[in-house]
């Protein structure tokens, strides 16, 4: 086994291997850029190295830099996560010429899956089968509409080097074709360095399967049950479960003899999935190879009893697999979901900012939390916004999931917007209650899972007073707001003491008049008055709302009191005077950043005439592209920024005059 080795990797996945890595004695060396100094993977290391600035091509795509480390560092081997250099041949071919090794499959395994349209025809010739579509070498664009007609719509354009939903558009019909195809080879060139594109015929309701496989070097191949990872959006996978339901042990066993088949088809080593797409008829279709870890191995490891990464370390050391076939057994069932700084309501706009309060669930032998982060951390706009995967387990698919529930409660974030209620609303819905799957789940319950929900504003208005009321009975730093009875307004001699809270929620602002009466409050809210009770012990507060009693935990940052009130949050800014005006309208002439990003292409120029939904800007953030639209018919002004520049959150990109009515 080795004595050291490198991880060329960062966040969640970085932090898993050095866990596991240590638990069998192995010293871990991290990599880190400027922005990662003191990240979680940094700190859990033996040691760490400097790699440069925040951006990956000047950091963990830094290929030559990160052998020069390995070697300076005495490391014996490379483990390349997932993402970054993971599936690079290149990088895989240097680790081999340096004589470190590469705890990952042969270059040739990459090379052959890292083309989607080479891996289709080596799926063929080994009778493992295909969905219909187009996978040459011609890539005119004469050529790739004609196979396009000749396939049939709908269908599937793909980035041929891609992966993770980049370089992916679904195209309905032929007046969709050309725009889809030059936004997917724009988004595969940024991404991947290559617009090669392959089509597909698009199955309206299939589910994504996937098969765990792992082969040695002694011969030896095994599959590890399926995962079933339909529940995506933008062709990401948002939950995953193992096994799949409603799947048959003949299912189980012809899919995970297919995998097997399409590993040894190309001289595979260590772990690698299989994706298929399962059609309603029980059909399968080989998708993909992922020739690394995947995100999802969580679930396989919960009821299969193994780790993984374990397996992984073993077979780089040449040592044989640990099971075989007949010995891998299943156990119970296990849902992983992917914890995101995200925005559902906004299109699932990737957030970026300060996690000023982080509680995890328990961690314990139904819950697990892979993550990369601690409270305090930055989730920043270079890396992917995922906060943390939340895995259960139980007995049963019905029991693991309402294990779920009960762990998103239990998982509070405030400093920026996170996708826990959405992930909630996704678990409790009565379709996958009942495991109707396919990829397209969240386009079909769009209604009902983007439903406003019951936020019990008022209720929460109140336990953020309270929470400021008692938080002024404890000495706060120097640095926090005063108390509010520190005030003199509302304050009367000989009188009742009397405070005024001004709490903004959505730039609304509501004002409370609270007065404190021997053991308990009355709070005078929108004409009512509430009696109420409260104790702040740490970050919770148990408090009676007339004749309701709850208990909520509550976190302050700076001027902002976060309540959260079971898998919902609610921040309020504080304010100790009354607020006169309030306006967080944008200008009526303005477009702005939605987020941080890049101009990718400008689509118009200063005293065009647009119309409503007209593209004027395309931007890149978080390595995926967003479209800015005219909101009206009209005419544009000004475009203040070109291809190429930098533009922060809320910049205003285009000023823009609507036609009049």
């Amino acid at each position: 086994m080795f004595r050291k080795i490198l991880i060329a990797n960062r966040g969640e996945i970085a932090c898993r291997v050095i866990d596991t890595a240590h638990k069998l004695g192995i010293r871990c060396v991290a990599v880190y850029s400027e922005a990662d100094a003191n990240a979680r993977h940094v700190r859990m290391a033996d040691e760490a190295y400097l790699l440069g600035p925040a951006p990956s091509k000047d950091s963990y795509l830094r290929s030559d830099k990160i052998i020069d480390i390995a070697k300076q560092s005495g490391a014996e081997a490379i483990h390349p996560g997932y993402g970054f250099l993971s599936e690079n041949e290149e990088f895989a071919k240097a680790c081999a010429d340096a004589g470190v090794v590469f705890i990952g499959p042969p270059v040739g395994a990459i090379t052959a899956m890292g083309s989607k349209s080479a891996a289709k025809k080596i799926m063929a010739d080994a009778g493992v089968p295909l969905v219909p579509g187009y996978h040459g070498d011609d890539q005119s664009d004469a050529l790739l509409a004609a196979e396009s007609a000749k396939i049939g719509y709908p269908q599937l354009l793909k980035a041929a080097y891609g992966g993770g939903g980049k370089g992916m558009r679904v195209v309905w019909n032929k007046a969709e074709f050309s725009d889809a195809l030059a936004g997917a080879r724009r988004e595969a060139k940024a991404g991947f360095g290559n617009d090669k594109m392959l089509i597909e015929r698009y199955l309206t309701k299939p589910r994504h399967i996937e098969i765990q496989v792992f082969c040695d070097n002694h011969g030896n191949a095994v599959y590890l049950a399926e995962r079933d990872c339909s529940i995506q959006r933008r062709h990401q996978k948002v939950i995953e479960e193992a096994p799949a339901p409603n799947f048959s042990s003949e299912q189980r066993k012809a899919m995970g003899e297919a995998a097997v088949k399409a590993a040894k088809a190309i001289d595979y080593r260590g772990a690698g999935t299989v994706e298929f797409l399962f059609d309603e008829d029980g059909s399968f279709y080989f998708m993909e190879m992922n020739t690394r870890l995947q995100v999802e191995h969580p679930v396989t490891e919960m009821i299969t009893g193994q780790d993984l990464v374990k397996w992984q370390l073993l077979v780089a050391a040449d040592e044989a697999l640990p099971l075989s076939q007949d010995e891998v057994q299943i156990d119970g069932h296990a849902i992983e979901v992917r914890v995101y700084a995200e925005d559902p309501d906004n299109d699932f706009l990737p957030q970026t900012g300060k996690l000023t309060y982080l509680r995890q669930p328990e961690a314990s032998r139904y819950v697990r939390v892979d993550t990369g982060v601690v409270e305090n951390d930055e989730v920043s706009p270079y890396y992917d916004p995922m906060i943390a995967k939340l895995i259960v387990w139980d007995e049963s698919r019905d029991r693991a999931i309402a294990r779920m529930l009960r762990a998103l409660d239990d998982y509070r974030i405030a400093g920026v917007t996170t996708n826990l209620s959405f992930l909630t609303s996704l678990t409790e819905h009565p379709a996958f209650k009942a495991a109707e799957l396919d990829t397209n789940f969240i386009n079909h319950h769009q209604d009902t899972l983007f439903a406003p929900a019951n936020k019990e504003n008022n209720q929460a208005l109140v336990l953020a007073a309270l929470f400021i009321l008692e938080q002024q009975k404890t000495p706060l730093p120097s640095h926090s707001s005063p108390s509010p009875w520190q005030y003199s307004h509302g304050w009367r001699l000989n009188e009742t003491p009397t405070v005024v809270l001004n709490l903004i929620h959505d730039e609304q602002a509501q004002q409370l008049t609270i007065r404190e009466q021997q053991q308990h409050y009355v709070v005078e809210l929108q004409g009512q008055q509430i009696c109420c009770l409260a104790e702040l012990s740490g970050d919770e507060l148990s408090a009676t709302l007339g004749d309701h009693k709850t208990k909520v935990r509550v976190s302050r940052y700076q001027d902002t009191i976060s309540v959260f009130i079971k898998h919902h949050r609610y921040d309020f800014i504080y304010r100790t005077e009354v607020t006169t005006e309030l306006d967080g309208s944008e200008h009526a002439g303005s477009l702005t950043a939605p987020m941080n990003g890049t101009i990718v292409a400008v689509m118009t120029k200063a005293g065009a005439t647009v119309k409503a939904g007209d593209t004027l800007v395309i931007m890149e953030a978080m390595k995926m592209e967003y479209s800015i639209k005219a909101p009206k018919n009209g005419v544009v002004n000004e475009v203040f920024y070109g291809a190429g520049d930098l533009v922060k959150d809320g910049a205003e990109l285009v000023d823009f005059s609507p036609e009049e009515a």
